[in-house]
């Protein structure tokens, strides 16, 4: 019988953490861990999320991206009201396990964002200027 890592060890549990094939995510206090969306075509980011057990476990069952919604404090489907369901290809996640990659197929016209476009990255940060503000750019469209 093998034993139980030593979770008292911090270099111990990390490399348990980082080598294991087991799936044990670490959600935060809230019960949330963040969930970045791939456009499997594109490869671009197209959007940021959070996602609950409910959530995951929603989007490992039927194949379709789900994720916890902090203002409305429910489930919600991505693309269930817009028709742009984001249908996962494949889910990854990190070193720690306290992050989600959704690698997916935008269904309908490929659009992720409520503001109608591909990506909710559509604005590109410049240099700080002299009066300390950022400027914005649109980047994408």
């Amino acid at each position: 019988m093998s034993q139980a890592p030593n979770n008292s060890d911090p270099a111990e549990a990390s490399a348990t953490v980082e080598e294991t094939t087991t799936f044990t995510p670490k959600f935060d206090d809230k019960g949330l861990i963040p969930a970045i969306v791939i456009d499997q075509q594109t490869n671009d980011v197209a959007m940021f999320a959070w996602m609950n057990q409910e959530a995951l476990t929603a989007t490992q069952k039927t194949g379709v991206a789900h994720f916890w919604s902090r203002s409305r404090k429910k489930i919600w489907c991505k693309g269930e009201e817009s028709g742009n369901l984001l249908w996962v290809q494949k889910l990854r996640t990190d070193c720690d396990q306290d992050c989600i990659v959704v690698n997916a197929i935008v269904e309908g016209d490929g659009v992720a964002c409520h503001t109608k476009r591909k990506t909710c990255f559509y604005r590109e940060l410049g240099p700080i200027a002299q009066d300390r503000y950022v400027k914005l750019s649109f980047a994408v469209t």
